[in-house]
């Protein structure tokens, strides 16, 4: 069973077996049916498409909720039914970009109870860069019933975020950019700056300059310096709306430190009410 990373090779070896699924999720925020062109071009041979918008979040109402609200269990285990997923079967998923959309989808499974799912270590770029297998074939997918187990404790809501962000028990961790942490830019959302109390704990940092994680003890080394001594359930991981985030929620179990919680609003559910204040740093 794969948890957390899964090498291309070992993904290769594995393709035709009945058990395992694989998922496609490879999203542009600027060109949103990127992705789905580039699937539809080409892919891993049995592969599925999910699309960020369509099939990974629930309809954004503004004012509101953030950018990508998760779906409600229910829709994400009809998806998951549809794309063949059952409790016997191993998900594998990639993307284009270090695993930041795949991340997502590892959380969302493991959110609804499913533990046998894994990021593919270098995404479609490194699997491209082996010259191994692809198609433009679209698989004939078998339904299955996949029934959630939902683990409530590793989510967290604006209300809870809202009572313990500047209390130093709790560790919150934002996976954007240092100079959109910070308030510099803000090339997306309204509003600049992050959470008060957060640190920045930027998701590209999880991956070496090949695009592939980084070990198991470079990553631990690198957690427990953003959350120090603060226990693994008191940590909260966000971003800008609730995917890269889920980087971070990978990196933390990859390395051995477990489950925190993904505050999945995030940045651009937290700024729709003003009264919420705003830090920002020099």
């Amino acid at each position: 069973m794969y948890t957390t990373i899964i090498d291309t090779k070992t993904v290769q070896d594995n393709l035709k077996k009945p058990d395992w699924r694989v998922i496609d999720c490879r999203f542009s925020l600027t060109d949103t049916q990127k992705g789905r062109l580039a699937y539809q071009k080409s892919h891993l041979p049995n592969a599925v498409y999910a699309h960020l918008d369509e099939d990974l979040s629930a309809p954004v109402i503004p004012g509101k909720t953030g950018r990508h609200p998760l779906p409600t269990p229910e829709t994400a285990a009809d998806s998951f039914s549809n794309w063949g997923i059952d409790t016997e079967v191993q998900v594998v998923i990639y993307d284009d970009n270090v695993g930041q959309v795949a991340s997502r989808v590892w959380w969302m499974l493991r959110w609804l109870g499913h533990d046998k799912v894994a990021v593919m270590d270098g995404g479609w770029d490194r699997w491209r860069k082996e010259a191994r297998s692809e198609t433009a074939k679209v698989p004939a997918i078998e339904r299955r019933t996949f029934t959630p187990q939902i683990r409530p404790h590793i989510i967290a809501d604006v209300g809870h975020v809202n009572a313990v962000k500047e209390d130093a028990g709790y560790r919150l961790i934002d996976a954007r950019a240092e100079a959109r942490f910070r308030g510099d830019v803000e090339p997306i959302d309204p509003v600049a700056g992050h959470i008060p109390g957060a640190v920045c704990g930027a998701f590209e940092d999880n991956v070496a300059l090949d695009g592939q994680w980084k070990s198991r003890e470079e990553l631990r080394e690198r957690f427990r310096q953003i959350i120090g001594e603060v226990d693994i359930s008191h940590v909260i991981c966000y971003c800008g709306s609730g995917v890269s985030a889920c980087h971070n929620l990978l990196g933390l179990v990859h390395a051995g430190l477990g489950d925190a919680q993904l505050y999945p609003g995030s940045w651009s559910e937290w700024i729709t009410d003003p009264a919420r204040s705003v830090g920002r740093s020099t």
